[in-house]
């Protein structure tokens, strides 16, 4: 098992103040406070054009209330389409406000509405043009499919949609390899590519005015630079700077290997404790499929360490891994990092590899002021035990293992903790629970269970920082 060098942190001296870093937390807020606003008025913007522009009043008719509403609909579903883009583009602003698990979730939600939306546009807009006959309604959408100008791409951009919108359901999800899903998630940006340019061509909506022309050309030039610059020309000139090859692989027991890596300027990448990369290995074949993986060491500016267990799929091709194999990065992403930190005691929670940010974290606390705790459940063999234990042995870190497997459906604890029911076993370890920045990182369904706990033990939600496993 790898160990890290440890020298013991000064000791502080008097009560230990509020990090610096709070103000980047009431930053965050204030920019979730205006992305949200920002997204609320353009629906009203948009929904204000359509009104003005006689939507409202042809509700009154069976026909032209159809393709009103269909026009209503396709307004507010393009909006949300290239909001959905936007939310994954790896925007820094947003990525530093929200963190990718909150992006992730507000892409689901705004995705699923978006097509929702879109699916009603294309019915209400068709059933109208068929003189409210809905059993005329498939040969009108065959013909306008046809002669209408841009409606081809569009048929071929909802297809994509579709296929990415029924993958994404979790019972399809769980049936898919993440190469795979990640793959066909892809087509979105095509799907919504193709899609779209229809009305920017041929919609009263979009064309009706200069203001309007401006603001839809502007929104959809916007996610497109989006997406060039921050997912593929970022990322791209971060790799040729920063030159990342492997230096060793360390296996680390329980089906799991240490990646150590090192390159030019890691200082300038801006990597944080806790926060993940999405790696290429280029090995062989797949290294086009990149990979979300922790950092489980705090970055010193020389190198970096993931931890990854095998869980089949890429993860498995990284513990034959080489010494010299060249690495493309993207990144780094994530909120689990001191930047949310806004009280002085925290306390980490995690299980499994879900360690593995959580190990990186409490290494620099644990450098500076503040009491923390460390709960790591595992069910096999621990990760890092020989580093968590000089962590507090050398920094005064509280170490709080529970081993055995989670003892039932309702609780997040393994049997080692035996009777006591979660909440009392957590302010056991925590007193001051509700006074404390609490991280989590696990498995999806284990972290809603510690956040149960959490909120039944009154720790402010702002203060709960969270990422999961899963995709």
């Amino acid at each position: 098992m790898s160990t890290l060098t440890l020298r013991p942190a000064p000791a502080p001296t008097g009560p230990p103040a509020v990090p610096a870093t709070g103000a980047h937390a009431r930053l965050d807020s204030r920019v979730r406070f205006g992305a949200g606003i920002a997204l609320w008025a353009a629906l009203l913007l948009v929904t204000g054009w359509w009104a003005s522009g006689g939507g409202v009043r042809d509700l009154g008719g069976w026909e032209s209330g159809l393709t009103s509403a269909g026009r209503l609909t396709g307004l507010l579903a393009s909006v949300l389409l290239l909001v959905q883009v936007l939310l994954m583009a790896r925007m820094p602003v947003l990525e530093r406000a929200f963190g990718q698990d909150g992006l992730a979730a507000l892409h689901r939600t705004v995705g699923f509405t978006s097509f929702t939306g879109m699916l009603a546009h294309v019915g209400l807009i068709t059933w109208g043009y068929a003189a409210g006959e809905l059993s005329a309604a498939p040969g009108e959408l065959w013909d306008m499919t046809w002669t209408v100008p841009g409606m081809l791409p569009a048929a071929a951009g909802t297809a994509c949609l579709v296929l990415v919108v029924v993958t994404s359901v979790r019972t399809a999800r769980v049936r898919l390899r993440y190469e795979s899903w990640h793959l066909l998630h892809l087509y979105a940006y095509l799907g919504v590519g193709l899609a779209l340019p229809h009305q920017l061509w041929t919609g009263q909506e979009f064309t009706g005015s200069a203001t309007r022309t401006v603001f839809w050309w502007g929104l959809w030039t916007a996610a497109l630079l989006a997406v060039l610059v921050w997912r593929i020309a970022l990322p791209l000139a971060r790799s040729v700077r920063h030159r990342l090859v492997v230096t060793a692989v360390v296996p680390e027991g329980d089906g799991s290997v240490s990646v150590h890596l090192a390159g030019r300027r890691l200082d300038a990448l801006g990597a944080r404790a806790g926060q993940f990369l999405t790696w290429r290995f280029l090995s062989g074949t797949g290294w086009t499929r990149g990979h979300p993986y922790s950092l489980s060491a705090m970055p010193d500016g020389r190198s970096l360490r993931i931890t990854v267990k095998d869980l089949g799929d890429g993860s498995a091709a990284v513990a034959r891994l080489r010494p010299g194999t060249r690495v493309l990065v993207e990144g780094p992403f994530g909120r689990l990092t001191a930047r949310a930190r806004t009280a002085p005691d925290v306390l980490l929670i995690g299980a499994g590899v879900g360690i593995t940010p959580l190990r990186a974290l409490a290494e620099e606390f644990c450098a500076g002021p503040g009491r923390v705790t460390l709960v790591h459940r595992y069910a096999g063999t621990p990760l890092f035990a020989r580093e968590l234990t000089a962590l507090a042995r050398t920094r005064g870190c509280e170490l709080v293992p529970v081993a055995g497997r989670r003892r039932g459906d309702g609780s997040w604890l393994g049997h080692g903790v035996g009777p006591v029911d979660d909440l009392t076993a957590l302010r056991t370890w925590a007193p001051d629970l509700a006074h404390r920045d609490v991280y989590v990182c696990g498995p999806e369904v284990w972290t809603g269970l510690v956040l149960r706990t959490l909120t039944a033990a009154g720790v402010p939600a702002g203060r709960v920082h969270v990422e999961h496993f899963g995709w």
